[in-house]
């Protein structure tokens, strides 16, 4: 072979065949010539090699490439070994073994199929899906002091970004959908509500509908938005201050918040967003943000700084479709208050006279029937009934309402009781257990057993459970006992009643019943 050649041999006197097990080689291409290189071995002592391990530097040659070739360390240099830092790993970051979560083994979710001894996968499709149902209703129900009252304003992006289409059938069109579920759901369980819809589009914040609490109006405003092609910038800031003038004239017992769908990387503000962030925390106006791309630094600054320092539950990025929707859900509850008076704040101590709570005034009007059509103060439209309002008697169409005559908040009973189960929420049923009866059944085992129960229909819809008190039950097939129990009244429900109970009902009808 024409090329050029430097061989160096490690002699290594311990070792049978030297020549092969004391060299290294590696080929690198110089020019149209192979050269061949080979790694000298130390010839110190073991406790010698220890010492300078680590000090060795690599020789390098005009190329500027480095062959590994320990050299003798240069005077100066200390005899210290080299200290190994621990590498601490974040606790976002850190996956079930301990290490990252991106090096934790691959779950494949074929490995979880299971057939029985019929070849069906009958129990197992039935088990993912009453664990996907528990999932909505399960929730945290330490009852909090919530404002029942909001005022929220929903700022869209509009900008050109919304046209991707990693969301099908893209992101502004979902994201316009879910709105509109988002705007249903709201009413729905905060009947005494207002809220506000906003949109970011060229750099600007447009109205699209204004602070109400009328579903029907805000539903329409968005099926028009839908017709529309996003296009232009976003600006956060615009939209905040937007916001801020929109909540201004707001009642001071009512909550204000403001909840952004944002999809892009950046912002095109026109000013000092510190400032503005600077303003809303001195109005108290809370800001929760979701991200249709990625974390962006401005929104957490944002976030954290309206929430008193929570940006984990506020500023969510989302994964996919379900999880976009999951937390626009997770927005529909009210917010914990957090009352931080200034006087505590500087020292000073209050005496229960001033920590006083204010009372609300609110109208109960009664419905009326009419043959003769008349105008109504809140559209002016005609028709022949509504309601009457108890102050001023001014006629409104539909309840919930804020009187535009003399500002009265005109609501029902049920809207006041719908809204007050946020202050006491419904404790979640727990599982019943394959040995609730037969305390003898080792569930550890995974072999067959007898399956013994106390109730064989469901309390709510008196259908049969799936599972039957008396048949044969597999434990590596049957996950779930699709049965749930109230703590306090100890009836049991299948899984769609005690969905049907958390997520409308609000109250168990075995409690209700023993009252």
């Amino acid at each position: 072979m024409d090329s050029d050649e430097d061989e160096y041999v490690a002699k290594n006197p311990t070792s049978k065949n030297a020549g092969k097990s004391g060299m290294a080689k590696r080929t690198r291409k110089h020019g149209d010539d192979d050269v061949m290189m080979l790694l000298e071995d130390s010839e110190e002592d073991p406790g010698e090699a220890d010492e300078d391990e680590g000090e060795g530097e690599e020789d390098d040659d005009d190329d500027g490439e480095y062959y590994g070739r320990k050299t003798k360390k240069k005077p100066g240099r200390g005899n210290q070994k080299k200290k190994k830092t621990k590498v601490r790993i974040d606790d976002n970051l850190k996956g079930k073994d301990g290490g990252y979560a991106w090096e934790d083994k691959i779950k494949r979710s074929w490995d979880i199929v299971k057939e029985d001894k019929d070849g069906s996968l009958e129990g197992l499709v039935s088990g993912l899906l009453e664990a996907n149902k528990m999932k909505k209703i399960y929730k945290n129900v330490t009852p909090f002091q919530r404002g029942i009252i909001r005022s929220l304003i929903l700022v869209i992006d509009c900008s050109r970004a919304m046209s991707e289409k990693d969301l099908r059938p893209n992101r502004y069109s979902l994201t316009i959908q879910y709105a509109l579920e988002f705007v249903t759901e709201f009413f729905d369980q905060n009947p005494i509500s207002q809220l506000g819809i906003l949109g970011m589009q060229n750099g600007l914040s447009m109205v699209i509908s204004d602070l109400s609490g009328n579903p029907i109006d805000h539903i329409n405003n968005l099926k028009q938005l839908k017709k529309k092609d996003p296009e232009g910038d976003p600006s956060i800031q615009n939209a905040l201050e937007m916001s801020r003038g929109m909540l201004l004239h707001t009642s001071p017992h009512s909550t204000k918040e403001v909840l952004i769908i944002f999809g892009t990387l950046f912002t095109s503000d026109p000013g000092d967003i510190f400032k503005t962030i600077d303003h809303l925390v001195n109005e108290k106006i809370r800001v929760r943000i979701i991200g249709l791309n990625a974390q962006v630094s401005i929104c957490s600054k944002i976030v954290k700084e309206t929430n008193y320092g929570d940006e984990k539950s506020n500023y969510g990025v989302i994964l996919n479709e379900q999880h976009f929707k999951e937390l626009l859900n997770d927005c529909i509850t009210p917010l914990p208050v957090i009352k931080k008076l200034s006087s505590e704040a500087e020292g000073v101590q209050t005496t229960p006279q001033q920590k006083t709570f204010s009372l609300i005034k609110m109208g109960f009007p009664k419905r009326i029937t009419e043959v003769d059509p008349s105008f109504c103060s809140c559209h002016s439209n005609l028709n022949y009934g509504g309601y009457i309002c108890p102050f001023c008697k001014a006629k409104i169409c539909s309840l919930p309402a804020v009187c535009p005559t003399c500002n009265l908040m005109l609501i029902s009973s049920s809207h006041l009781a719908r809204s007050y189960h946020h202050l006491f929420p419904l404790k979640n049923f727990e599982e019943v257990k394959f040995n609730e009866v037969d305390k003898s059944i080792n569930l550890e085992s995974q072999e067959p057993f007898k399956a013994n129960f106390q109730y064989h229909q469901c309390y709510g819809c008196l259908m049969e459970f799936p599972v039957k008190s008396g048949s044969i039950v597999d434990p590596k097939l049957m996950k779930t006992t699709s049965r749930y129990q109230c703590l306090d009244c100890h009836k049991q429900f299948c899984i769609d009643c005690n969905v049907f109970i958390h997520e409308h009902l609000h109250n168990c009808p075995g409690c209700e019943s023993n009252v």
